[in-house]
């Protein structure tokens, strides 16, 4: 039994329809409010259950049973490990398509997993897709060719926000990064081999190849990517989230201005994300893109990620995060998603399962000198 949690969400109905043409199952969904649960796409024998993941002894009998427990659930900076800790009690494996640092910190802290069992942490787009894409390009280059030195990543799109996305963005003001940081470090890059402060600045109107208009731009620098930039490793990285929405950005600027401190308040701030992103997608087609540059002094290949919404692509990596665990071919321990899948099947099924188109670019320079953009013969 596969126990997903958080089964009437965004991100949990598409990892449910995901799984099940995948033929994984049986399926056991859980939401805390059941009849919100579609179970049409959820294959046979799929069971539905209502749970609240803060009640302790709810969740102990969702987990009941399972093989593995894939959280969807949230807001993932307010639940923490909280499900980690009742999946592993159980005897399940675990995979949460969030569970950021905070996560790893708590569940390490606790010698968690027990010997033979797996966690997978950050088992969706960002993080996750975010260091899958940038491996899978790496993994790209010829024999002979220079080591890669920089990363410039654009991730962002026009969607709308839900309740559970816009409280983590409210919560990742003063949590989500290591050791109790927040997530991530407005306008910091990795410069040789460190973090460096104030080295880039926002743009409010950024012509960003790959995105249909104009758009705003805001450096983060992520532990995520800095574990990647120190890995491969790399002399530079820089992340920009990309706004193509004014109401959005302008709300963003903001945040860390606005009155949070009761509950009321929170609640206000959660309902004002939600309805600038509908204002701003009011009339127009939402669409989230990725768009990777990885480069050497005499080559540079970009990957560019289109899907229709961020929700279907983190689903569908959670859903291919279940099966290679499954499979057997994620060793037991505590991990990140990025470090153990296998870059190049991960952006193969996103493409045969329709939830991103991903293509990759390249700039062949031999000596420094420039050459066109093309297409990178055979990637997807």
């Amino acid at each position: 039994m596969i126990a997903v949690l958080g089964a009437s969400g965004e991100v949990g109905r598409h990892a449910v329809a995901a799984l099940a043409r995948a033929g994984t199952g049986p399926l056991r969904l859980g939401a805390r409010r059941p009849g919100a649960i579609g179970t049409e796409e959820a294959g046979p024998g799929a069971r539905v259950m209502a749970v609240d993941a803060t009640d302790p002894a709810a969740l102990a009998r969702f987990c009941a049973g399972s093989r593995l427990v894939l959280n969807c659930a949230g807001p993932s900076y307010l639940l923490k490990e909280t499900v980690a800790r009742a999946a592993l009690a159980a005897g399940a494996d675990y995979v949460d398509v969030l569970g950021d640092d905070p996560v790893a910190e708590a569940l390490a802290a606790a010698g968690a997993p027990a010997a033979g069992r797996t966690a997978v942490l950050s088992a969706g787009t960002v993080p996750g897709l975010s260091v899958l894409v940038p491996r899978h390009v790496l993994a790209l280059t010829g024999p002979g060719e220079a080591a890669a030195t920089a990363l410039t990543v654009h991730a962002g799109g026009l969607e709308r926000a839900t309740p559970t996305v816009a409280a983590d963005i409210l919560l990742s003001l003063t949590t989500g990064g290591v050791g109790g940081e927040r997530f991530g470090h407005p306008l910091a890059a990795w410069r040789d081999g460190r973090r460096e402060q104030r080295v880039l600045r926002t743009d409010e109107s950024a012509e960003v190849p790959f995105y249909p208009d104009r758009v705003a731009v805001q450096p983060l620098l992520t532990a995520e990517i800095e574990r990647l930039a120190a890995a491969l490793p790399l002399e530079r990285a820089d992340w920009y989230n990309v706004f193509p929405g004014r109401r959005t950005r302008a709300l963003f600027t903001a945040l860390p201005t606005l009155p949070v401190d009761t509950p009321e308040q929170r609640a206000a701030v959660i309902d004002r994300v939600i309805r600038a992103s509908e204002a701003d997608l009011a009339g127009a087609d939402p669409y989230y893109r990725m768009v990777f540059t990885l480069s050497a002094p005499t080559w540079s290949r970009t990957a560019v990620v289109r899907a229709g919404d961020s929700y279907r692509l983190t689903g569908a990596v959670a859903a291919l995060t279940v099966r290679a665990l499954l499979a057997g071919r994620i060793r037991p321990g505590l991990h990140f998603a990025g470090d153990v899948l296998d870059p190049g099947e991960v952006v193969a099924e996103l493409a045969r399962d329709g939830a991103a188109e991903v293509e990759v670019f390249a700039t062949a320079a031999p000596g420094g000198a420039p050459a066109q953009l093309a297409f990178e013969d055979g990637a997807l």
